[in-house]
């Protein structure tokens, strides 16, 4: 396991610390893998599987926050490209997320898991607002938080909005769930020679254009000096290995 990592177990764990040496992380996903085969939407059978991902780590005892992206139901920047102007195609992203995080709560209490979604933007009939305080004693309650909304405000990806709170819960790490199993120099579904990473700075990630998170998501990660795992969440079993140490994933580092 990668030394930069807070991997360091502690020499008299408490009786209810996780059985991983983590003990609050970030886990990011796209929307796109909500949809399964499908071209568009939610696919039940996908969500629920991803649940259990999440379950089985939650069930070492580790603090799980989460940040699902919208683009399985409506992307901003395509709906921008396509003549919408851009604010109003953001704010519609988000409420795509909030969609997809009220899947993945109804996923996981179907599974015994307490969940809250926490949105940016507020909206008290179906989720609470994001209230930083609030949230980390959702998470020291053992309640794996749902961030929906991104930050709440256009311009931003989902992918500063998981840098964002994950700084601001103090994660110890940020987990990506890509289709693939780290970074790579270029698309190794075109490209069979692409050339897999195990490790990576954020600097490097900037100066090679690796398409990893946007540029803004990966100052905030490098800044607040927070590592990031890239790992293939199509795996069964993938998300708890990673935590354990094994599998195959690619850890950027500061």
């Amino acid at each position: 396991m990668p030394a930069d990592l807070p991997f360091d177990a502690l020499d008299t764990p408490a009786p209810d610390a996780p059985q991983t040496k983590f003990r609050r992380v970030m886990l990011k996903i796209s929307g796109e893998a909500l949809m399964g085969d499908q071209g568009f939407g939610l696919h039940p059978p996908t969500v629920q599987r991803i649940a259990r991902e999440v379950k089985s780590v939650h069930d070492l005892g580790v603090e799980i926050c989460m940040v699902i992206g919208g683009g399985n139901i409506f992307r901003g920047l395509q709906g921008s490209a396509q003549g919408m102007e851009r604010t109003t195609a953001d704010y519609m992203g988000m409420l795509a997320t909030v969609m997809n995080a009220l899947a993945m709560q109804s996923a996981l209490e179907l599974m015994g898991v307490y969940t809250r979604v926490i949105s940016a933007i507020p909206m008290d009939q179906v989720c609470e607002p994001y209230i930083r305080r609030r949230a980390v004693r959702h998470l020291e309650k053992k309640r794996v938080c749902i961030f929906a909304a991104g930050t709440g405000n256009p311009y931003f990806t989902t992918d500063t909005a998981a840098a964002l709170r994950a700084s601001e819960m103090a994660c110890e790490a940020i987990f990506m769930g890509k289709q693939v199993d780290g970074i790579y120099d270029s698309d190794p579904k075109t490209n069979p020679a692409a050339k897999r990473y195990d490790r990576v700075s954020y600097d490097e990630v900037l100066r090679q254009n690796l398409k990893v998170m946007d540029a803004s998501a990966i100052a905030l990660a490098r800044d607040n000096k927070m590592p990031l795992v890239v790992f293939s969440l199509d795996m069964p079993g993938g998300f708890r290995g990673i935590l354990a140490g094994e599998g195959t994933y690619t850890t950027v580092h500061g």
